[in-house]
């Protein structure tokens, strides 16, 4: 039986590849800079310090993310694909070898330097994540569910995805982990920031490709 591919799949599948690559790359730069971890993951260890500290983290996080995924599934398993598989089995091992490389090479960095990472993590990975979302092959399972809400409710992406971010901050207060100024400006920012790529240069991208 012949596989019918979706139009446009080699390109969108470099941007998704990229985009994931791209993505883990940028939360090394983000977790180098010491400025506060993203909104999920804020969520993800106050919850678990709070609630669950006498299960591993990594079995903890693989459980979230399994039940997120049987969420994303139930609602709108279009956003299941490609680039969630390689959001949940490789980009961790990428983030290590990003955020260690980056340890060695800036060892003590300054707090210049430790801004100007924070600027790079943020923006690179809006960027990142956009070339990904745009693509079509499938989201992260986090980034699944604003899409999921905006579409249904027809509400704009940049204000849902903000919503979901500044749930997961409080969450992870409440639950004590305090949030840093890259977790703030990531729940804040991140958001519009990906919108803007994805209507300024990832949606035009995939438009210059022919079928």
């Amino acid at each position: 039986m012949k596989i019918k591919l979706p139009e446009k799949f080699l390109p969108r599948l470099i941007m998704t590849l990229l985009g994931v690559i791209i993505c883990a790359i940028a939360v090394g730069f983000f977790k180098n800079s010491l400025f506060g971890i993203d909104p999920f993951q804020s969520f993800a260890q106050g919850s678990h310090a709070r609630l669950f500290s006498g299960v591993s983290y990594g079995t903890y996080y693989m459980g979230i993310s399994f039940i997120m995924l049987v969420i994303v599934l139930i609602l709108d398993k279009h956003y299941i694909g490609i680039a969630t598989i390689l959001n949940l089995f490789f980009s961790g091992y990428i983030v290590d070898f990003a955020n260690n490389y980056i340890a060695v090479m800036i060892p003590e960095p300054t707090l210049v330097v430790r801004v100007v990472m924070l600027l790079i993590g943020v923006v690179v990975l809006c960027f990142a994540s956009s070339l990904y979302m745009t693509s079509d092959l499938g989201v992260s399972v986090y980034d699944a569910i604003p899409i999921i809400i905006s579409k249904r409710t027809g509400k704009q992406f940049r204000i849902m995805r903000i919503c979901s971010d500044l749930i997961c901050v409080i969450i992870g207060a409440l639950c004590g982990l305090l949030p840093g100024l890259g977790t703030l400006i990531t729940a804040f920012f991140m958001g519009p920031l990906i919108d803007f790529f994805n209507r300024k240069f990832s949606a035009p991208l995939l438009e210059k490709f022919k079928a």
